[in-house]
Order: structure tokens, then C-alpha cells, then sequence
């Protein structure tokens, strides 16, 4: 597409490298946005994005990083490390109030160094939409709470994962991958499902197989949140760790 971005993603243990290519203006943001959404849908530990072969042509148009990193904060709690941005574009990100808070390096060695030093502890699972999930949720709380010495963060995470969990079961019925992450202070849990129709609140005295769903989740959680993950999303719920 001309005149459009390109990602060239390099999958790697821990960082994940995304080159973007073309110029950057406020038509071709929300491609950008897209590009790099995609990246953090794939839940890696740490992300660089690679300006090097990227032209701005509209200063305002950097926002998109600041908006990135954003999401990247709530859900998949990946450390976004930018790097080797052209003079132009380096003037542009200085100049930018959205984005003077952002991890910038001058080349791709030094950010992925530091993306990989922020890489976060997690546990992931493959799960099928069956009623013995549920219980698998919480065996791996378990696993990680001891992991991560968090005795205190057992039983109320345990409830939040297996609701997260049994909402696939009941509601969206394809396979989940279900990840716990330790984002001192709090332990994040997130379940991505093949459905993109919105997660599920259930209403006041509501009961089911689950319990009260989400309802409960919103209860015990300090944060709770639902996003587009490739074709079905992602819910999330953060907890203090302990």
C-alpha cells in the first residue's frame, strides 16, 4: 500500500522486535495503532519498536506510541522499548507531551536490552472450554502465587481466574490461553478467547455453574477490563500482590 506502514515482526525469547516502514501521518496512525496492537495481542514478555525505517510527516501523529504504550500497560502488561529513531522523528517524540515519558534508546541492541530487563514474570496455559478448566485456573494460580511467594494473593486470585475461565466455558466455548503475570505491585490475570462478542456481566443474585462471573470479578479485583485480541479479545483483572 503506498504511502502506508509496514511491521516486519522478530520474534524473539524474551523481546519481540517490530520494525516499522513508511511514514507516519494522521491518516496512517490508526495502521500503526493496528500494527502494533497486533504484536501485543500475541503476548510477548517485552516489545521494541524500531522507528529506524519510519518518516513522519505529521508531528501530531507520534500520539499514536504515547496510545500504544497505554495499552500495552492495561493488558498484556508488556514493557514497550522504542529505539533508533531518525532526527526528525527523535524531534517529534521530544516535542510531544504524550510521549515524553516514553522509553527511548538510540539503537535496537541498548532497548532490547532494557525491554528485556523489565521482561515480566508469567505463567501461560492452553485451555479447552470445558468444565475442568476451571479447575486447572486455579491449580495455576497456585503454581504461581508459590513461584512468586504471594500467600496472601492465593484464594482471591484463585476465585478471579476460575471466573475469567468458567465465562469462556459458558459464554464464548473456544479454546482460551490464560496468563498470569506479576507486575509488582499486583498479579495480573488475563484469558484470551476466539469470541470477539463483549465479556459477560452478570446481574445482581445471578447464579450459575461460576458463581456470579463477573460481577464477582469486578468485586475482588482492584481493575478489571476487556480488549480486542486478534479475533476474539482478552479480559483482564489486576489484583494486588501479596
Amino acid at each position: 500500500m503506498a504511502g502506508g506502514i509496514t511491521c516486519e515482526v522478530r520474534d524473539g525469547s524474551p523481546v519481540t522486535v517490530a520494525q516499522l516502514a513508511g511514514t507516519l501521518d494522521l491518516t496512517t496512525m490508526r495502521q500503526t495503532y493496528a500494527a502494533l496492537d497486533r504484536c501485543l495481542s500475541c503476548q510477548p514478555d517485552a516489545l521494541v519498536v524500531d522507528l529506524a525505517a519510519l518518516t513522519v510527516r505529521d508531528e501530531l501523529a507520534v500520539a499514536v506510541f504515547a496510545a500504544a504504550a497505554r495499552r500495552a500497560a492495561d493488558w498484556p502488561a508488556v514493557p514497550m522499548v522504542f529505539c533508533a529513531p531518525p532526527p526528525a522523528t527523535a524531534a517529534g517524540l521530544a516535542a510531544s507531551t504524550a510521549c515524553r515519558e516514553l522509553p527511548i534508546r538510540s539503537t535496537c541492541a541498548e532497548a532490547t536490552e532494557v525491554a528485556g530487563a523489565a521482561a515480566m514474570p508469567r505463567l501461560r496455559m492452553r485451555m479447552e472450554p470445558v468444565a475442568a478448566a476451571c479447575r486447572r485456573a486455579r491449580e495455576l494460580v497456585t503454581e504461581a502465587c508459590a513461584r512468586w511467594n504471594l500467600p496472601g494473593t492465593v484464594d482471591p486470585a484463585s476465585v478471579v481466574l476460575s471466573e475469567l475461565v468458567g465465562n469462556v466455558v459458558r459464554h464464548a466455548r473456544t479454546p482460551m490461553q490464560v496468563t498470569v503475570t506479576l507486575r509488582r505491585p499486583w498479579l495480573q490475570l488475563a484469558v484470551v478467547d476466539g469470541s470477539d462478542g463483549s465479556a459477560r456481566l452478570g446481574r445482581p443474585g445471578q447464579r450459575d455453574e461460576g458463581g456470579r462471573g463477573l460481577l464477582l470479578v469486578r468485586e475482588l479485583a482492584e481493575r478489571w477490563g476487556s480488549a480486542p485480541a486478534g479475533d476474539g479479545k482478552a479480559v483482564w483483572a489486576t489484583l494486588l500482590a501479596n
